[in-house]
């Protein structure tokens, strides 16, 4: 899928949380989102996926506004947040839900969750316990499992190493990097792990004070390059 922002503007009062002349995802392109808190990634991310709308400009997916065709909803695979999740629903039950929204029959959304089982195995008291009553950690990963498992065109997900034990951490970027080699699939990941996200990712957008301040290709130099800009040193030379 190709996305393209196009004179993007967002502000809340006084304060611009984001301003985006031009900036498009190419069909295919795995993508990583850094930038400091307050920077504006958030916010740039839900009005990617029509959950917030911008005070100027149009987002479209593959030449089409976002608004007036939602087709792109279905090949689409997002979590941002645990707003996400049906908090009343046990984890089989809320998966069952995104499968069954997306027409897969119950044998396929077997097989496809048997894919991640070692990313979130399900005891049997797992199984009866409600999204609500699960722990931070455990409940990204439900999100997460939700949006992977249906097999997206489109990926996107909000600091989805945040909160989690580190073998699930390594679990779901080996997860990633195996998604992002099949081809057509275009992948936003926002992250403040810059380690695992450059891991992941071909191509960095730097958002500072809602105004992307780099865009550049990964490199060996990359990860480097970004420590030093947080750092507060000259990243000049990343292109």
């Amino acid at each position: 899928m190709r996305v393209e922002l196009n004179k993007i503007r967002k502000i809340y009062g006084e304060k611009i949380a984001l301003d985006v002349p031009a900036w498009s995802l190419d069909d295919g392109e795995v993508l990583g989102l850094v930038g400091s808190n307050g920077a504006g990634k958030t916010t740039f991310l839900r009005i990617l996926l029509d959950l917030l709308q911008p005070d100027e400009g149009s987002v479209r997916i593959d030449g089409r506004e976002l608004a007036l065709d939602t087709a792109w909803r279905g090949r689409t695979g997002s979590f941002l947040d645990r707003s996400f999740l049906i908090e009343y629903l046990t984890i089989p039950e809320y998966l069952e839900f995104v499968g069954a929204t997306l027409g897969l029959t119950k044998r396929e959304m077997s097989d496809r969750l048997g894919e991640f089982e070692s990313f979130l195995p399900l005891s049997r008291v797992d199984q009866n316990r409600l999204l609500r009553d699960l722990s931070t950690g455990n409940a990204k990963k439900v999100g997460i499992l939700a949006a992977l498992f249906v097999h997206p065109e489109f990926v996107v997900l909000d600091e989805p190493f945040a909160n989690l034990d580190p073998p699930s951490q390594i679990r779901l970027k080996d997860i990633l990097v195996s998604m992002a080699a099949e081809p057509g699939r275009s992948m936003i990941i926002s992250s403040h792990d810059l380690g695992h996200v450059t891991d992941v990712c071909g191509r960095i957008t730097l958002l500072e004070s809602g105004r992307i301040q780099r865009d550049i290709k990964r490199s060996e130099s990359t990860l480097a390059d970004l420590k030093d800009y947080f750092a507060g040193e000259d990243v000049s030379s990343a292109t």
